[in-house]
């Protein structure tokens, strides 16, 4: 039987159509309610950090090696040996970190605002003086970047991302010649949506390339930094060691977090950035606050040790996600390949697989997957503004459901993708 639905006639269309509509009305029987729609850990990866309150009572775990309670006032941009943890996992001097509170994004809201009032430490004035401010924004991409930009007015222009990273060509000629382009949205390791991690190359062009504005940054999101799926993982070249060599330190603020390490919500952040860098955003944070959760930062660092201990704590993540993500992709190669009707990522990390559909169609598909009862994140997210132009990728999330649910998603939306799909190629020959 021809699998391409291009290829079939019209009668062989509209039995598939009938089938999968039968199929379909089951699942909407079935009164599911099924939640893909964010990448959040599982309950059974969060069991793996219950161990950090262990940490809890005794002299030990609220006093630093050099004597600091860490119960009271003081020590804004981290205790030091969660600088030397965070150091070691970003691969940089413990001179070069601070450590936040518990949420890398709002460390990078923080840092953004704090351009549009005073500028960055190289700017003639705030960027909120400005007349426009602009971001590039590699797309697909991370939804809560692209809602920081837009809350401060920031222009958005979308780079459309390549199997290695963002289209540099098209990043060099921007920041070229705009000197209202004042950085780059990055995650450069196993990307939110796609899992690509950017290659050595791209990483030097990041560094090296002309830009009209001196005060550029580029805000290295690297949340993925440690979550591989497998024992053959991905390697990202160290971006703030690069722009120094390129004559360029102060470009780069890299930030992570621990958030999908231990606790979403109740972990710890931080960003790493050159010694001026450093120095001008802790001027911010002494006005800002009287310290960050001091507890917390000590709790981590007593219950994750080092980077040997991280990377066994990660393989037992590793060990959880890699039969989800397997059900994934084994579901959408059983249902959707061969059809040339869909496409999708194959990640070796991170926490999303990416799916496009044959264009003008990704809206409709999450539109009838919620009819069933099943939520994904809304077709465009991964866009600015929310607008997909081709309206076709759709973001899944494997990590949170338990893996019977996972399946039953999943299958759903492969029958989502196949109806909508059939009834574009049927509309086409009708007309």
């Amino acid at each position: 039987m021809e699998a391409l639905y291009e290829k079939m006639d019209v009668e062989k269309l509209e039995i598939i159509k009938k089938e999968l509509q039968e199929r379909y009305d089951c699942f909407k029987k079935k009164g599911l309610k099924l939640d893909m729609s964010r990448g959040k850990p599982g309950a059974d990866q969060l069991d793996l950090s219950m161990g950090l309150f262990d940490c809890n009572t005794g002299v030990k775990c609220y006093t630093t090696l050099d004597g600091t309670d860490c119960r009271n006032y003081g020590i804004v941009d981290g205790i030091p040996e969660a600088k030397k943890l965070f150091a070691d996992i970003m691969e940089v001097d413990a001179s070069e970190v601070i450590v936040g509170g518990n949420s890398s994004i709002n460390m990078m809201f923080d840092t953004l605002a704090y351009g549009m009032t005073h500028g960055m430490a190289e700017s003639y004035m705030p960027w909120g003086k400005l007349p426009k401010v602009r971001f590039l924004c590699p797309s697909p991409g991370y939804d809560r970047h692209f809602a920081i930009c837009e809350f401060f007015g920031m222009e958005m222009i979308t780079i459309p991302m390549k199997i290695d990273g963002p289209d540099m060509d098209m990043v060099e000629e921007l920041a070229g010649r705009d000197e209202y382009i004042k950085g780059i949205w990055c995650v450069p390791k196993y990307s939110n949506p796609q899992g690509i991690t950017y290659s050595d190359e791209i990483v030097d062009r990041l560094a090296r390339m002309k830009t009209a504005a001196r005060d550029f940054k580029i805000m290295w999101d690297n949340a993925y930094i440690v979550h591989h799926l497998y024992d053959e993982h991905d390697n990202l070249k160290n971006i703030l060691s690069t722009c120094k060599e390129a004559g360029n330190p102060d470009r780069v603020l890299m930030f992570i977090s621990t958030s999908k390490i231990t606790f979403p919500g109740a972990g710890v952040a931080a960003m790493a950035a050159s010694e001026n860098n450093i120095k001008y955003f802790k001027k911010r944070l002494l006005k800002q606050t009287i310290g960050y959760d001091k507890l917390n930062q000590l709790r981590h660092v007593l219950f994750l040790k080092d980077m040997d201990n991280i990377h066994a704590h990660m393989e037992k993540h590793a060990a959880i996600l890699r039969p989800k993500f397997k059900t994934v992709l084994d579901i959408l190669e059983k249902e959707l390949g061969g059809k040339n009707i869909a496409w999708w990522s194959k990640p070796r990390g991170g926490y999303f697989i990416s799916l496009d559909t044959m264009p003008g169609c990704a809206k409709k598909v999450v539109e009838k997957a919620a009819e069933a009862g099943l939520v994904v994140t809304p077709a465009g997210a991964t866009f600015p503004y929310g607008k997909d132009p081709d309206d076709r990728n759709i973001r899944i999330a494997p990590t949170f459901p338990p893996l019977h649910e996972l399946e039953k998603a999943i299958e759903l939306l492969c029958i989502c993708v196949q109806l909508v799909s059939v009834e574009k190629v049927l509309a086409a020959r009708k007309d």
